[in-house]
């Protein structure tokens, strides 16, 4: 995995933790999301490429989740509400 693919997954995923991680807004956590997601696209090349399973498969849910965020982060208009919880 020395290769683009393996070099591009790791420097974009390190690169998208850190962006969330800092919380700087919804639309910048949301690109960092759609980062997220071409690192999970990579490595699942690469893990095809390299004959690796398990790193294909876990990307495949990772970029799944790294979607949603997409949605939750950029396309959704408003936050979920929570549900409120009765005091007592």
């Amino acid at each position: 995995m020395d290769g683009f693919f393996g070099w591009y997954a790791s420097l974009t995923g390190m690169l998208a933790a850190i962006v969330i991680a800092s919380n700087l807004g919804r639309r910048i956590t949301g690109w960092a999301f759609v980062l997220f997601a071409t690192s999970s696209v990579a490595w699942i090349i690469a893990g095809m490429r390299d004959g690796e399973d398990a790193l294909l498969w876990q990307n495949i849910v990772l970029l799944l989740t790294n979607l949603f965020g997409v949605y939750r982060w950029l396309i959704l208009k408003e936050r979920p509400k929570m549900p409120v919880r009765a005091q007592g």
